[in-house]
């Protein structure tokens, strides 16, 4: 039976038919594809946000942090080993936006269809100087996960063709290191979990986490209110998906296209139900590597089967490209030996990498989820005298709810960086985050970086005379509602008290720290 999108010629049928030996070219342009998409949305975020979050005037400014990291060091030399980065040499505003800016013109070039060594090492270099340089706002996972996705797929690609079917082939040890990064992302996520929250072991955990997640989508409170028994389900796919699945990645075709599609279903079951940064689009990455030619044959356009085949038919060897693809593996499998027993161990840690360049890593998402979502919303007034009673205005999030008929926007796979930081923070005193303190002095100021972090300001025409935050307790409220609400809440306490431009305490911090002179 002929499958639709599939070549009529005897030669490609053969080609990609089952029996056929594996190959991966089709492969290798879908993976280099999304991950070009994915670099783009990092290197996008950061041009956004990246001035405000640490430039000379943001919230924590990198010249401060790399002064502090090379005095703990001894010498800037010492610094660039441990953490390297491009920003121990350049790192004023302009530099930051100018690498951000490099970095997206060249994601978009790589999903427009063109890549090569260099192009990638750029990328990948670009990036991990943000996330060596950018604190606790690059401190996710999915950061240095980003990180090793981009160095492997440096040498998927020939060195200077940057075709999207070149004339060698994808080399086999670097689809082999996607699916061990898979493999190593799917069990260290299901490990977590099930080492980390009875709820999870019970069943139970996705009765919260549509609710109490970083930042709720769109259809997260129809998921939230599906019924239990289709919620235990969810947990049970979680199961297979992460503990069950990644065991099949290494065997034969079907067991490993099966597997494949579990997983990637899984993403995307995530991707639609919450707002997970580009976590999810990422993970889907490596996962890819499942599949050979004869699965992307029945589902990509003819012209580029076709073009497929036509590399393929054409292709030469290339002795180099061996090599170095069998000494990354070797690499890889040395430094994997310290994360693979990381997996083994009752004491597991995630998203943590053992090497400066973050080569080979651990990763866990959501070990414990919580009951209830909190949230720190910040408020400002003009009046002279604060109290409870005083008229607070709240600062809108972009993404973390604050109006209670407001329905979550989708945001995924663009970052918020200060909502997540908040979200983390409401879970937490503020003497945890101490940056929350120059924030509130900015928005004192109606500093213009700070205000962009959020939806809008209440006080455009004159900035407040104090500002507090607030932490209140959200819930789900269902959709039958009448006042057309999607939320509704309780405060709980005054996490911040009110301050003004003249607090002695409030200043004397923010000059030890040298966040204001």
């Amino acid at each position: 039976m002929e499958v639709t999108n599939n070549i009529d010629s005897d030669s490609l049928s053969a080609f990609y038919s089952s029996d056929a030996r594996p190959t991966y070219w089709l492969t290798r342009f879908v993976i280099l594809r999304l991950l070009g998409l994915v670099y783009a949305v990092a290197f996008l975020v950061a041009i956004n946000q990246i001035v405000p979050l640490i430039g000379s005037h943001g919230l924590l400014p990198v010249d401060v942090y790399l002064k502090q990291v090379s005095q703990a060091l001894g010498s800037t030399g010492a610094g660039f080993v441990r953490l390297p980065s491009l920003f121990w040499f350049w790192h004023s505003d302009i530099a930051l936006l100018t690498v951000a800016w490099v970095g997206f013109i060249i994601s978009c070039v790589v999903i427009a269809g063109f890549a090569n060594g260099p192009m990638l090492a750029v990328l990948w270099f670009l990036y991990m100087s943000f996330v060596h340089a950018g604190q606790e706002w690059y401190g996710y996972g999915w950061e240095i996960q980003l990180n090793e996705t981009g160095f492997l797929a440096i040498f998927l690609c020939p060195l200077f063709d940057p075709r999207p079917f070149p004339k060698h082939a994808p080399p086999l040890p670097i689809i082999v290191l996607f699916r061990w990064l898979s493999f190593r992302i799917m069990l260290g996520s299901g490990l977590i979990k099930f080492r980390g929250d009875k709820i999870w072991r019970n069943g139970t955990a996705l009765y919260y986490h549509f609710e109490t997640q970083p930042i709720p989508g769109p259809l997260s409170r129809w998921f939230h209110f599906l019924p239990h028994i289709f919620l235990k389900i969810g947990v049970w796919f979680n199961w297979l998906a992460e503990l069950v699945a990644p065991w099949f990645i290494f065997w034969p075709r079907i067991a490993r296209h099966i597997a494949g599609v579990i997983i990637v279903l899984f993403q995307i079951s995530i991707i639609l139900s919450g707002n997970l940064s580009f976590l999810n689009w990422l993970t889907i990455v490596p996962a890819l590597a499942c599949f050979d030619d004869s699965f992307w044959s029945r589902l990509l356009p003819r012209v580029l089967v076709r073009k497929a085949e036509a590399a393929a038919g054409n292709a030469q060897p290339s002795k180099t490209s061996v090599i170095t693809s069998w000494c990354v593996a070797g690499v890889i499998s040395l430094l994997s030996i310290q994360p693979a027993m990381n997996l083994l161990s009752p004491g597991q840690v995630m998203n943590t990498s053992f090497d400066p360049l973050d080569l080979v890593n651990t990763y866990g998402a959501f070990g414990g989820v919580g009951q209830e979502r909190l949230n720190v919303i910040f408020e400002g007034t003009m009046d002279n005298n604060p109290t409870n009673e005083t008229n607070w205005k709240p600062y809108i999030y972009k993404g973390l709810p604050v109006e209670l008929n407001k329905m979550p926007p989708q945001i995924a796979p663009y970052q918020l960086r200060l909502d997540w930081q908040m979200w983390f923070a409401a879970m937490s005193s503020p003497n945890e985050y101490p940056w929350t303190l120059n924030l509130v002095w900015k928005l004192l100021h109606n500093d213009p970086g700070a205000i962009s972090l959020f939806a809008g300001n209440p006080f455009a025409g004159k900035p407040p005379k104090y500002v507090r935050a607030v932490l209140y307790r959200y819930r789900f409220v269902n959709s039958n509602n009448k006042q057309g609400l999607w939320w509704s809440r309780e405060r709980i306490d005054i996490w911040l008290p009110a301050m003004s431009t003249t607090d002695p305490r409030l200043i004397e911090f923010l000059k030890k720290s040298g966040w204001i002179p």
